[in-house]
């Protein structure tokens, strides 16, 4: 009977169709400097995927990696260039859905070293690294913007052919379904720092820690 079976199924926390989604994995890092903590970032280099934005050290979750904190650590380790016995897992933060469809594992973490020159980064993945303090994000609100995302059931290539990706109307639904829908928008927040600007999951992910960090202090 399947009712007897429901004790195995409820509250178990699962996510509805996590197979569907990218899995990954960031740390935000925090390090001593001058005298206060920090938050580290990475500019990302121009040649890979989202080439010259900011970003938390991450990646992919191997399907090895049975912890998401194993992918968090391993990134930041080759990333930055430091031995994974510098880097402290201080604790699993939460997890965020992106607009895009992909799942990341935050992960907190403290760089055990003495100063920035201990850091050899991966030129072929990081343009740069730097740092900011954490007084700065909680004594300053991001800038908030938003965009627009829609459903598109069909579109043209580059040669002019249609490329139908939903048949709605082989299904009878309504005619609404078989053009673009959907009026959804998502926050983009944007924090005017220097030497680089700090915006979008980056920024959503720093400002969702400081909120509840300010309530601890």
């Amino acid at each position: 009977m399947i009712i007897e079976k429901l004790d195995y199924l409820l509250e178990k926390n699962y996510l509805v169709g996590d197979e569907k989604y990218f899995r990954a994995s960031v740390a935000i890092p925090l390090i001593y400097k001058d005298g206060e903590e920090h938050f580290l970032f990475e500019k990302r280099a121009a040649e890979i995927r989202q080439g010259g934005e900011v970003s938390l050290p991450g990646g992919e979750c191997d399907n090895d990696e049975k912890d998401s904190s194993l992918t968090a650590i391993r990134e930041t380790s080759e990333e930055l260039g430091i031995s994974r016995e510098k880097i402290q897992h201080l604790g699993k933060y939460g997890s965020l859905i992106t607009p895009f469809g992909a799942l990341i594992d935050v992960h907190i973490v403290q760089l055990l070293i003495q100063n920035m020159n201990e850091i050899d980064y991966d030129h072929s993945e990081v343009e740069s690294v730097f740092t900011l303090p954490v007084k700065y994000f909680i004594e300053n609100e991001p800038k908030v913007f938003y965009a627009k995302s829609q459903v598109i059931p069909s579109y043209f290539d580059s040669e002019g052919n249609l490329i139908e990706l939903f048949p709605a109307k082989k299904f009878n639904l309504p005619e609404k379904y078989s053009k673009p829908w959907g009026t959804h928008k998502h926050r983009i927040l944007v924090y005017e720092t220097q030497p680089e600007i700090v915006w979008g999951i980056t920024a959503e992910i720093i400002y969702d820690f400081i909120n509840k960090l300010k309530g601890l202090l």
